[in-house]
């Protein structure tokens, strides 16, 4: 019940990200070449929320197995070695989160001490950049439910995109495609 609260809450902060920053771009675009004006505090709000849009897209990237992965040669190893590989992987990934996570909190922590805005919008900035915590704390949930995967054996390792894979079978669709087109015409 709480997972897929979560995954629903992450995908449609996600969606809302996306879409709020199309428009404004869009809007701030329409309103610089038609009219000649435009906000101040948009592209500022804008590199805000694409910023926001990355660090929750990664634990969504991360669920998803959108990532991009080199890992031809550990495909290459023995299940029970891949596995243990994978550990080792997810451990140090966690690692890393958690160092960047207490150095966020440690920078989030003096912002709000200092108690500075953000230039044009009057948000203080530990508010603006809180997203530090809240997407590498999803972030690490995601790796810690991928461990827990890997260590009781319901999957291998990282789940990753296969991009050679996709561009083949995409070039044998497009190649079918064509045959049928040319094969109507006579």
């Amino acid at each position: 019940m709480l997972k897929q609260m979560l995954n629903k809450a992450e995908e449609g902060i996600i969606s809302l990200l996306l879409v709020t920053m199309t428009l404004l771009v869009f809007l701030e675009v329409v309103l610089r070449f038609v009219f000649n004006t435009g906000f101040l505090w948009a592209q500022e709000l804008t590199l805000h929320l694409s910023a926001w849009f990355v660090l929750f897209g990664i634990s969504y990237g991360l669920k998803v197995g959108a990532h991009i992965g080199v890992d031809a040669f550990v495909k290459t190893l023995p299940d029970s070695i891949h596995r243990i590989v994978s550990l080792v992987a997810v451990t140090l990934s966690l690692v890393y989160c958690v160092l960047f996570l207490y150095g966020s909190w440690i920078y989030l922590s003096k912002m709000k001490k200092i108690g500075i805005e953000l230039e044009d919008i009057p948000v203080e900035t530990w508010v603006a950049h809180s997203i530090l915590i809240i997407g590498l704390g999803f972030f690490s949930v995601r790796l810690l439910q991928l461990l827990w995967r890997v260590a009781t054996g319901q999957a291998l390792g990282f789940s990753h995109t296969n991009e050679a894979e996709e561009s083949m079978h995409l070039a044998e669709e497009l190649a079918a495609e064509q045959k049928n087109n040319n094969g109507g015409e006579k």
